[in-house]
């Protein structure tokens, strides 16, 4: 068995050390649990904000962010998934996921592929695309990353699944506008579709989902839908982080991926 932590947080625009501080908390609070991954949400220390990005974008390590994240890692003795932070290389900007170790150490890194520039969404305004997918073999498991839109891709997820990956994991900022938010019925839908896709997702490639959200308002125009994932190849949901800030744990058994891996070809199937 393995355990696994979604931070799911509500983060305050611009203010560095408060959501620092914030994933700190929530991640103290759950350490009575054996944490075997920890994923954070996508702009989880910066909150959605342009102009924030092109003003204090991290550099190539993740600068302060990651840093402090990586201590974190060590300390908690886990694996990280941090979200992402705005990184800066040759005067590009990416949507950058980082990979931590137990040790505090990167061993990878993911540029978002594919960017939200539809609906309203101008991502691709300032932020470049990447164009490698990422499976790293941590020691527990093989855990793929994508970022937020790149669910709408589904043969993403079965690229990572066809390296190897036995968990897909994917921080994220999913809004909707305001007026969806304040409408219960049209919130139940964008939540259950959501939920929906999380689990085709994970029964298409026989993986373990791992979806970190941001949740409640991000500026005056779009709130994050919460409902950050857990969820089992057989897409039961192990783990919901409903619309509040906190942590939610679940244990996964990577025995049930090795299982079905073997009596389905996923990984030759188009």
């Amino acid at each position: 068995m393995a355990g696994i932590l979604n931070i799911q947080i509500k983060p305050a625009l611009g203010k560095k050390e408060v959501n620092l501080k914030k994933v700190e908390h929530y991640l103290r609070k759950s350490s009575e649990n054996t944490l075997d991954l920890v994923v954070l949400p996508e702009f989880f220390s910066t909150g959605i904000d342009h102009e924030i990005f092109k003003n204090s974008p991290e550099d190539e390590t993740g600068g302060e962010t990651i840093e402090r994240i990586s201590k974190l890692a060590k300390e908690f003795n886990t694996n990280i998934v941090a979200g992402t932070v705005i990184e800066k290389s040759e005067n590009k900007l990416y949507n950058t996921s980082f990979i931590i170790n137990r040790k505090g150490e990167t061993v990878g890194k993911y540029r978002k592929i594919h960017l939200f520039n539809y609906m309203g969404g101008t991502e691709g305004d300032i932020i470049t695309p990447g164009d490698k997918p990422l499976v790293v073999d941590l020691d527990f498991a093989k855990v793929g990353v994508g970022i937020c839109y790149d669910i709408r891709y589904p043969n993403y997820y079965r690229e990572l699944a066809k390296q190897g990956a036995e968990i897909i994991v994917l921080p994220t900022a999913w809004v909707v506008p305001n007026e969806v938010y304040n409408s219960d019925v049209s919130l139940k839908y964008a939540q259950d579709m959501w939920i929906a896709m999380n689990r085709t997702r994970a029964f298409d490639n026989l993986v373990y989902t791992i979806t970190c959200n941001q949740t409640k308002e991000c500026n005056d125009k779009v709130c994050a839908i919460g409902n950050s994932l857990i969820i089992s190849p057989t897409t039961a949901v192990l783990a919901n982080g409903k619309d509040e800030q906190g942590a939610t744990f679940a244990d996964i058994d990577l025995e049930i991926v090795k299982y079905y891996k073997s009596i389905y070809p996923i990984a030759e199937i188009d």
